[in-house]
This record gives C-alpha cells, structure tokens and sequence, in this order.
C-alpha cells in the first residue's frame, strides 16, 4: 500500500491530509510523518531526501520492482491521480516542465508554515482512521 510521508508539525501538510482523508474514495492511502519511525526509516535508505523539502509519496518493493519514491510536484499529482474523479483534472499541470511544477511546489512548500491560520499544529486523526496513520 502507498504511503504519503509529511511534515507533522505543519498546518498546512494537515489541512492537506485531512483534505486527502475527505476526498479518499479508496481508503488505502496510509499516513507518516516524516519525523515518525517509519518516515525516519524511509529517509535513512534514502539519503538524497536529506535536503528535500516535500511531501513524499512513497510505494513499498513489490513483485521485483524496488520501492518508489516521488518528492515535490510528482508527489503532489500522484496523490490526485490516487483520488480520481475531479481531481485528476490536476494531472494537466504534468504536462508542464517539471521544473516550472517543481518551482511552483517549493514556492508554496517554503511558505506553508504562513498559509494556515495557527502556524505549526499536529494533524490528530480521528479514531476510524487511526489505522491508516504509521508511527
């Protein structure tokens, strides 16, 4: 199953993964900070995510292929071609260069703190979706 790994202390990542959580018709999508074990665990295979600064949709080593990681815009329009439906409508911006998608990203990622009223808070998901969330 896929993972979005997130900054759990930024509002604006919460308001996103509670947006995710509301619009998720499949209910597979699972959940981590990237300060939690798992995200942490993540990181350390992968050291060239040290100086990203992104979400991170992460899918596991299945049947021969290696695990998968998409950072920055890539991420941002897999995890809207996972929600199908109007929000595959966003999959238009992949066909714009990805580095004017991923500068687009880092503009909004840099100022995500600012963007939620309340600065840093930490996403508390409701009971029925605690399973999806990995520590």
């Amino acid at each position: 199953m896929p993972v979005l790994l997130y900054d759990g202390t930024c509002g604006f990542c919460a308001e996103s993964v509670q947006l995710v959580l509301r619009h998720d018709r499949h209910g597979t999508l699972q959940f981590a900070g990237l300060d939690s074990t798992f995200g942490r665990a993540i990181l350390a295979r992968h050291p060239e995510l040290a100086l990203v600064d992104s979400v991170v949709w992460y899918e596991p080593a299945h049947g021969g292929a290696s695990e998968r990681l998409l950072t920055r815009s890539a991420a941002a329009l897999r995890v809207a071609r996972y929600l199908g439906g109007a929000w595959r409508l966003a999959t238009v911006a992949g066909l714009m260069p990805r580095f004017f998608r991923d500068l687009l990203y880092d503009l909004v990622a840099h100022h995500r703190h600012q963007l939620v009223r309340g600065g840093q808070q930490c996403l508390v998901p409701s009971p029925d979706q605690r399973a999806r969330f990995l520590t």
